[in-house]
């Protein structure tokens, strides 16, 4: 009995033990145990692609800041990798993924990112991050690329049997208005060089590289034909120049036409500068502004001002000209609107986008469902938003849409001025500095005398679109009313 169960086992051991296969001709049973595996190296897994992501509407490239991770470091999903400066402000960019950083293909302070270029790898944990595989294409071709390069035209060196020949024309190649200037004014053709903007633009500065490769081959050729030319003769009497001539040294600008190389300081404009110049034109170019002031009394302001800093809670004025235009807002809600391609829209939440002037240009975060919040409120959530916008720190969603801008240089001294509406918001108020204006008031009984007031200039840049100068001057009243009256809304 014990010697038939014993021969049972051998059989069942030799039809589970694995086969034997020379090392000539396969790889031996562990090898191949470990080739079946969840190994994502062995079963040949390409590592994760980490691209430039669009961390913004307008973004369409952006620079790395920092690295917040190394090479060869952990990284868990949340964990933070880098900084990436938009458009607007420093984003910080999270990873969705376990595993190691592999490599990092683009360097801290690298600038003009693509949206979609690669910039780094990760690998699952366990992985040789060191002999990680680089792709051969790290960052997407422009969109327009085909259709903006350049075509070369080659002589035929024998008779073509065709009369139809492919020549290119301008309107293969995408130029900037600054580029076509310089062009036309100069004679230049683009077709003759590759253009470095972003989509394959030609940009002013292809335009000077090919002026100043024009200059270079045509002042030898000139000065070597010169002494081949014989003088001529004329009895015309030549016109005499002037005693003092005027210097060519920094070059002479002639004016209508572009500026002589040497003449100007080329200033790099970074993407926030070339977003708000965007945002400007589009601004000035297609909203029809309308512009109306009102003076207001701040006494009453100033005089809670003082009374609250007892208490040891500090209000500006801009925090109750914020809750003001709120109170406002709320009982005309036809001004709170904005404008679409569809017309008009009225929006349900009052969002005050508050102007916040910072290093790198004029940032607008906003203050969300500014009519339910109290004045105190306010001025805590618009020092801290003025913080993260001065230091680059602003979320996306802090400074992503709003309904009513307001922009107060009364600090800076201007007593008033109008500003550019901020699309596609249809009303942005501009507030100038205090000061105090002589009136003349009557006593109790009559008797006229001269008393100084608190009064502040506002300015409603509106659009015509939307809110009529009807609409406008009854806003301009009711906000001066409510200002006037601050203890209706101060700490509710």
């Amino acid at each position: 009995m014990a010697a038939s169960l014993l021969s049972s086992l051998r059989v069942l051991r030799a039809a589970l033990s694995p086969p034997k296969v020379p090392l000539a001709t396969g790889v031996p049973w562990l090898g191949r145990c470990r080739y079946l595996g969840s190994s994502q190296r062995l079963l040949g897994v390409p590592p994760l692609k980490v691209v430039m992501p669009a961390l913004s509407p307008t973004m369409e490239k952006g620079n790395i800041v920092k690295w917040l991770k190394k090479e060869g470091e952990n990284i868990n999903v949340g964990d933070a990798l880098c900084e990436i400066e938009t458009d607007k402000a420093v984003v910080t960019l999270d990873s969705s993924d376990d595993g190691v950083l592999a490599k990092i293909m683009v360097g801290e302070g690298t600038k003009d990112v693509i949206l979609g270029s690669l910039i780094a790898l990760i690998v699952a944990e366990g992985e040789d991050w060191k002999q990680v595989e680089i792709p051969v294409h790290t960052s997407p071709p422009p969109p327009s690329q085909t259709a903006s390069a350049p075509m070369e035209v080659v002589a035929p060196q024998a008779p073509v049997l065709s009369n139809v020949q492919h020549v290119p024309s301008k309107r293969e190649i995408r130029l900037s208005p600054a580029a076509r200037q310089i062009l036309e004014t100069h004679g230049l053709d683009p077709s003759r060089f590759a253009p470095t903007g972003p989509r394959g633009i030609f940009t002013k500065e292809d335009a000077l590289h090919m002026l100043k490769q024009k200059d270079a081959t045509t002042l030898p050729r000139t000065a070597a034909s010169a002494p081949m030319q014989a003088p001529v003769k004329s009895t015309q009497a030549t016109p005499t120049t002037p005693g003092y001539p005027r210097p060519s040294i920094p070059p002479i600008s002639i004016p209508g036409q572009p500026l002589t190389p040497g003449t100007f300081t080329e200033i790099p404009a970074s993407n926030i500068r070339q977003v708000i110049a965007r945002r400007l034109i589009e601004s000035k170019t297609t909203i029809p502004h309308s512009y109306a002031s009102i003076d207001c009394n701040i006494e009453q302001v100033l005089k809670m001002r003082k009374q609250l800093a007892k208490d040891n809670v500090k209000i500006s004025v801009n925090d109750f000209i914020i809750k003001a235009a709120a109170v406002t807002l709320k009982q005309m809600p036809d001004v709170n609107s904005i404008w679409s391609s569809e017309g008009p829209h009225q929006l349900g939440s009052i969002d005050i986008a508050v102007a916040v002037a910072t290093d790198r240009g004029l940032m607008t975060p906003i203050v969300r469902d500014a009519a339910t919040k109290g004045v105190e409120e306010i001025s805590t959530l618009v020092k801290a938003l003025a913080k993260k916008a001065k230091t680059g720190k602003l979320l996306p969603e802090e400074y992503q849409g709003g309904s009513f801008s307001i922009s107060n240089l009364g600090m800076f001294g201007i007593s008033g001025f109008s500003a550019v509406i901020n699309p596609p918001q249809a009303c942005i108020l501009a507030i100038g500095q205090s000061r105090q204006d002589l009136t003349v008031s009557e006593d109790d009984k009559g008797k006229p005398s001269l008393c100084q007031k608190d009064m502040m200039t506002v300015t409603l840049s509106s659009d015509g679109r939307v809110v009529d100068d009807e609409l406008a001057s009854q806003f301009l009243e009711n906000f001066k009313l409510n200002l006037e009256n601050p203890k209706r809304f101060a700490l509710t």
